[in-house]
Order: C-alpha cells, then structure tokens, then sequence
C-alpha cells in the first residue's frame, strides 16, 4: 500500500472562518464562489482524518481531487517563447 503524500483539493460547500479552518491546519484554503477550497499534501491516513473531520463537522462535502502537478519547464525549453 502506497501511502506517499499526494497533492489532493477538497471542495466544501460554504464559507469558514479562522476558527473552522482551524481544524485543517495541514490544508490551505482559498474562497471560490460559495466554497471553500482545501488543498494540501496527504496521504492516506492524513486524507481520510480530513474526511472523517468533515463528517463530524457536518459539513457538506461536495468534491475530493487528486491534483497532479504540472510540470516544470527545463530552462532551456523556448516552446513557450
């Protein structure tokens, strides 16, 4: 069982304050629209306290992504120029 951190993004229904978001310290949050968006690396037992977490809020969860980052140019790459 692979459990290396993986760049996940949480998207909850609503807008929280410092004092909810307090419960999410491995996480950075970002409004958009009427969510909330958490994103952080994790790995699976980290993922699923978060989730576990959400449900003893009473949170609505509304959508959970496994991120893969973009990768970066090599300086030497002029396709983007």
């Amino acid at each position: 069982m692979d459990s290396a951190p993986v760049l996940y993004l949480i998207r909850i229904n609503g807008h929280f304050g410092a004092t909810m978001l307090s419960a999410f310290p491995a996480l950075t949050s970002q409004r958009n629209g009427a969510d909330t968006l958490l994103t952080g690396l994790l790995d699976r037992s980290a993922l699923y306290g978060v989730l576990a977490e959400i449900d003893a809020l009473g949170l609505d969860l509304l959508e959970v992504s496994h991120l893969t980052p973009e990768p970066e140019s090599a300086p030497n790459d002029r396709r983007s120029q």
